[in-house]
């Protein structure tokens, strides 16, 4: 009996994990090219249509979310959630923006409560898993709020939205394929152990590029200020890519589902956005007030 070569069992691994990513990159770009357009042209509609497409995209992310926090997605534990994100869909609609936010802090509350009182009556404990249920309505509530606040405003609210698409569709390209072609140190190996410096600092150029190159093409003028909001939101869509791995990694999962071939979950697709999107509405508040928040954002 001929003993087999460890060496050649490796290599065996190495081509197999390399055709495994291959095929997984396969899927990510057809995934993209069905989806983009898809989310492209609800954007530009706006209105209803782009409110509701916001709400059942949160509402995936709710569902993903409380069944990796507590195993399984309890109708009793989502329902308070889902009851806030359709009530913060009509108020958005309707411009009661600061009722959609407290409603959607009250269903965060009563989705902790109603986990609480679950549990507790299995006697499993519930306060820990009681918080990061109340913790992912807000998640959801942040991955509505973000696009659909920006989107509100008639005249820049598409642009915005632009804006936001390019940057952190840049950093996502840019930093994969920048960290694969270079390699190097990883960015946070006990978080996740693909992504390397080399791929950070690749998307934060993307990010920068994309940025810049919106506000050129639909006159808002002051490109350095631009450029400067690209690197902002591209540093935050890496941010809260590392922390849906954290989150990931700390109830060990892999992905958050299975939803989207080559991407895993909502979650796992919309982490960087959700962040780069909260970021961009906060700032225009800030700038302009909760009635136009898109162009706080873009003119400077």
């Amino acid at each position: 009996m001929i003993a087999s070569d460890p060496r050649d069992k490796g290599a065996a691994r190495q081509v197999a994990s390399s055709q495994s990513k291959a095929r997984n990159l396969t899927l990510r770009i057809v995934s993209s090219l069905v989806l983009a357009p898809l989310v492209l042209a609800c954007a530009y509609v706006g209105g209803w249509l782009f409110f509701a497409f916001c709400a059942i995209a949160a509402g995936g992310i709710l569902w993903e979310w409380t069944e990796l926090a507590t195993g399984a997605a309890d109708p009793r534990i989502l329902a308070p959630g889902l009851a806030a994100l359709l009530a913060a869909l009509l108020l958005t609609g309707w411009a009661q923006t600061d009722a959609a936010i407290i409603v959607l802090a009250a269903g965060a509350i009563l989705a902790g409560a109603v986990t609480a009182f679950a549990r507790r009556s299995a006697d499993k404990g519930g306060q820990g898993t009681a918080m990061w249920a109340a913790a992912g309505v807000l998640y959801a509530g942040a991955a509505f709020c973000g696009p659909a606040l920006l989107r509100r405003d008639p005249q820049w609210g598409f642009t915005a939205l632009l804006f936001l698409f390019a940057t952190v569709w840049a950093t996502d390209i840019f930093a994969l394929f920048t960290g694969r072609a270079i390699g190097g140190p990883l960015l946070w190996r006990s978080v996740s152990p693909n992504k390397t410096w080399a791929g950070a600092i690749g998307g934060l150029v993307g990010g920068l590029a994309a940025g810049v190159g919106v506000a050129y093409a639909s006159g808002t003028g002051k490109l350095a200020v631009a450029g400067v909001m690209g690197l902002v939101l591209s540093v935050l869509a890496q941010a809260g890519d590392l922390f849906e791995s954290a989150i990931k990694r700390h109830f060990g999962a892999k992905d958050t589902s299975q939803l989207i071939p080559g991407h895993g979950g909502l979650m796992d697709r919309l982490d960087g956005f959700l962040f780069a999107a909260l970021a961009a509405v906060v700032i225009g508040i800030v700038r302009q007030g909760m009635d136009a928040p898109a162009r706080g954002f873009l003119l400077w």
